[in-house]
């Protein structure tokens, strides 16, 4: 009862303001009533539609979803799959591995060992001078050594090919057009000889094999002269004949090597101004002793004519004597004798001269030599000193000095000697001859006298 009773004054309370809204607008009850109502199914149709359109859209939804949940379940069958075919296929791998192991056997061994020789053989190919002809044969050598899996039976026949290639053309001598680069950097096709794999050569000269830019040059300095002149001997030779020719038996290093030795305009050079000092009194005392020689050959020559007409006095020292002699016939024997012996002390200086100094030349040069050898070591122990010891080649000009004026200075001295000798001994001859001459005039007049 009591809620009857509050809802009959809750619509009460409502109808009161409608009432009041409709008589606002002029609306009667009736025509509120049907708009309510209009509205009311508008909406519901609008919810209708509104429903029908969610519906529709969580029915796609559910579909995706179970479409989705299909295909996780079809990968997740087919994961399962893939990893079961993943072991089975490394069973079988595995199993083909050991398969193949057995099957191979010493076979791994001998692989091994043709990978090692593959790469040995292209180093050697590739720093050979064959190389020069037959380029490239080093390549599939490392190929060989490189790879991985095991060689085929066509890689071995190459690898046989190649070892006996180069054996058979070591033992060859031929010859063929290639571009050989000069000094001055300079390219030009040239006839080269190669002889086995140790010498290349061209045009009378040694070349190399530069087996990183795999080009043929020229040396920077031939070896020395009676080395070289073997290769014209070589290749004017006929066919058969056996000639002389210097090889490089370590296939072309030591040919660098040899380059660098010092030639004689170096060693020269080396030994400064000591050095030089020495090689002016060599040639000064030599010019000296041809000079004296020539003197007293033709002095000789003039004396040995003038014992042929002892009468007749000429411009020669018997000469010059025996003028002496026909001026004091007169005297008595011991005046003449002494006017003699004067005549034979004005003719020594000249017959001797320049015999004194030859003999201190010789005695200077080792002297000078050995001056330049303190001098040298100086220098070097001066350098040791500013620098260390770490590089040889500081101390190397002062050692060279040291060296090279030693030897000069012995090189100067023995000519000198020799010279010497010959010298003395030409004026010994001229002045034995002169004294044996005067000894006899005087001999002779001593006889007269007597009788």
């Amino acid at each position: 009862m009591k809620k009857l009773i509050t809802a009959a004054v809750m619509a009460a309370s409502f109808a009161l303001p409608v009432q009041a809204e409709t008589a606002a607008s002029g609306l009667t009850l009736d025509q509120l009533l049907n708009n309510v109502k209009t509205s009311r199914a508008a909406e519901a149709k609008i919810n209708a539609e509104r429903e029908a359109a969610f519906t529709a859209i969580n029915a796609d939804r559910k579909a995706m979803m179970n479409q989705a949940e299909r295909d996780h379940n079809e990968e997740t069958a087919r994961g399962e799959r893939l990893a079961q075919e993943f072991l089975d296929g490394e069973r079988l791998l595995n199993q083909l591995e050991n398969d193949l192991s057995n099957a191979v056997g010493n076979l791994g061994e001998m692989f091994g060992v043709v990978r090692q020789i593959s790469g040995d053989l292209a180093g050697g190919l590739n720093m050979s001078l064959i190389s020069a002809e037959f380029a490239g044969r080093d390549l599939e050598m490392a190929g060989i050594a490189q790879a991985q899996e095991l060689p085929t039976i066509t890689e071995l026949e190459e690898l046989w090919i190649g070892l006996q290639t180069e054996m058979t053309q070591s033992a060859k001598i031929s010859q063929f057009e290639a571009d050989v680069t000069n000094t001055e950097g300079e390219t030009n096709v040239q006839t080269v000889t190669r002889v086995g794999a140790f010498n290349l050569m061209s045009d009378g000269q040694f070349l190399t094999y530069n087996s990183e830019t795999g080009k043929i040059v020229a040396l920077p300095r031939q070896p020395e002269g009676y080395k070289v002149s073997t290769i014209g001997n070589f290749d004017s030779a006929n066919a058969g004949d056996l000639v002389d020719l210097y090889v490089d038996p370590s296939r072309g290093p030591l040919l660098a090597v040899y380059t660098q030795k010092a030639n004689m305009k170096e060693h020269f050079e080396n030994g400064g101004t000591v050095g030089k000092i020495i090689a002016g009194l060599l040639i000064f005392g030599f010019i000296l002793a041809i000079w004296r020689i020539i003197v007293l050959t033709i002095e000789s020559a003039k004396i040995k004519k003038q014992m042929q007409d002892l009468s007749n006095p000429g411009d020669n020292a018997l000469g010059r004597i025996l003028k002496a002699y026909h001026s004091n016939r007169n005297v008595d024997t011991e005046t003449l004798e002494l006017k003699v012996d004067e005549a034979i002390l004005k003719e020594t200086p000249r017959i001797e001269m320049g015999i004194s100094l030859i003999k201190v030349l010789a005695a200077i040069a080792p002297m000078l030599g050995l001056l330049g050898t303190v001098t040298g070591m100086i220098a070097t122990f001066q350098n040791i000193t500013l620098f260390g010891t770490g590089d040889p080649k500081i101390m190397a000009g002062g050692i060279s000095m040291a060296l090279v004026t030693t030897v000069m200075g012995l090189i100067a001295a023995l000519p000198l000697l020799l010279m010497h000798a010959l010298v003395s001994g030409r004026a010994k001859a001229v002045q034995e001859v002169i004294d044996a001459q005067s000894t006899g005039l005087i001999a002779a007049h001593a006889e007269q006298g007597n009788k």
